[in-house]
């Protein structure tokens, strides 16, 4: 299956047919990360993350672990709800 995801010079191509529910997919665009994930009810959700530390750090990983990055990020900075 390819990736459900794909950025092109004109924007971001979404494939939702190609999407697992509940799974994060991403692709970066503009120096900044997009994330898209598809719920139970068929919805797509989407997110863009412009931090600068962020987008540095997925280049670095060249995608690979981005949610224990985006997790380390929710914990330096003392996001999560409470």
């Amino acid at each position: 299956m390819s990736y459900p995801l794909t950025s092109e010079k004109d924007g971001i191509k979404i494939r939702p047919d190609k999407m697992q529910p509940e799974t994060l997919y991403h692709c970066l665009y503009q120096n900044k990360i997009m994330l898209v994930y598809k719920d139970q009810n068929e919805i797509l959700n989407c997110y863009e993350i412009d931090d600068n530390e962020i987008v540095c750090k997925v280049k670095e990983s060249d995608g690979r672990n981005i949610e224990k990055i985006l997790e380390e990020y929710i914990e330096k900075e003392n996001l999560r709800k409470k």
